[in-house]
């Protein structure tokens, strides 16, 4: 196994035996993965932001809050895999099989899915975006989130703007689906003066935002 010194929670395995492991809020950017059997494994409020883990079995393995940006799972199962509040934004899923796979406020947005084995799309639980979904927000809670962004934490987070720099407007939908906008507006503001270390995920916003009295 060789560590990712850039990423220190990153791994490189090749075909590896990994079952019953907990990466629970681990950061997996930039992993790099192939042929591994995670089986069993809880992947809860993990980040595979960049990763590589093609031909891999995550049988069984759950993904509360996990989120996959950018993430090359090609070839890899997810035979009854748990997905609750997970997200899939720019994924490589060319062959990924989720037979059996439970969804719970799943989202994909700009992963083609055409390639996909046994998926299915009517499910209610999944929500499917072709972009980033268009939202129409107010000044103020436009302005309170570019103003977040002078956080470091936050911004290296890359999870308020897009690789273009633009907002990212999954990331309000989702808030602004846990929250109203004057609650959003008022938990932003003060997040900023708060969070002083990295973070990885949306989840821990949520969570964050919800302890906010």
């Amino acid at each position: 196994m060789a560590i990712n010194r850039s990423a220190p929670e990153s791994f490189n395995y090749n075909n590896t035996d990994k079952k019953d492991k907990n990466f629970m809020y681990k950061n997996l950017k930039r992993s790099n993965c192939y042929n591994c059997d995670f089986s069993t494994s809880n992947f809860d409020y993990a980040s595979f932001r960049g990763a590589h883990f093609k031909r891999c079995s995550f049988m069984k393995c759950t993904f509360k809050g996990a989120e996959f940006i950018g993430t090359n799972l090609k070839g890899s199962k997810f035979k009854n895999a748990i997905f609750e509040n997970t997200i899939f934004e720019g994924v490589n899923l060319n062959g990924a099989d989720f037979k059996d796979a439970e969804f719970k406020n799943t989202v994909f947005v700009a992963t083609d899915i055409d390639k996909i084995r046994n998926l299915d799309v009517e499910d209610t639980n999944i929500r499917i975006f072709d972009e980033m979904p268009q939202l129409e927000i107010s000044d103020e809670l436009r302005d309170a989130t570019i103003n977040v962004m002078d956080n470091i934490y936050i911004k290296k987070s890359r999870i308020f703007d897009t690789k273009d720099g633009d907002i990212n407007t999954l990331t309000l939908m989702i808030l602004l689906e846990n929250f109203d906008e004057e609650y959003l507006i008022k938990g932003l503001n003060m997040i900023k003066s708060e969070i002083d270390r990295d973070f990885h995920t949306l989840s821990y916003i949520i969570r964050l935002m919800q302890n906010i009295k």
